[in-house]
């Protein structure tokens, strides 16, 4: 059974940081492509990044220069570093991992619960 754990979040002032961690157990697989996500009230969830098994990352526009997106492969734990955080970035931040590479990536196998990220003026 495949479960992934989000930790990490918090509230926090505008400019701050928060580094968000996902354990992912379970999922053996060699290739595959490992997403964070995130959820706010009124609004579509959106990807905010997503790295690959070769370790190829990709940042949705409004964080990039402010997210960091690795991956311990040897603890199997994902992790999202947000730095200068603002206001709009708060939401529930979810992980989720997908079989195979993210270029066939069609969709998401597992999800996480998620962790809230709140950010204060």
């Amino acid at each position: 059974q495949v479960q992934l754990v989000e930790s990490g979040g918090g509230s926090v002032q505008s400019g701050g940081s928060l580094r968000l961690s996902c354990a992912v157990v379970g999922f053996t697989d060699n290739t595959f492509c490992m997403f964070w996500f995130r959820e706010a009230p009124g609004k579509e969830r959106e990807g905010v990044a997503l790295i690959s098994s070769d370790g190829s990352t990709k940042y949705e526009d409004s964080v990039k220069g402010r997210a960091t997106v690795s991956l311990d492969n040897a603890k199997r734990t994902l992790y999202l570093q947000l730095t200068s955080l603002k206001s709009e970035d708060t939401a529930m931040y979810h992980c989720a991992v997908d079989h195979g590479p993210c270029s066939d990536s069609s969709g998401v196998s597992y999800w996480g619960q998620g962790t809230q990220v709140t950010v204060s003026s």
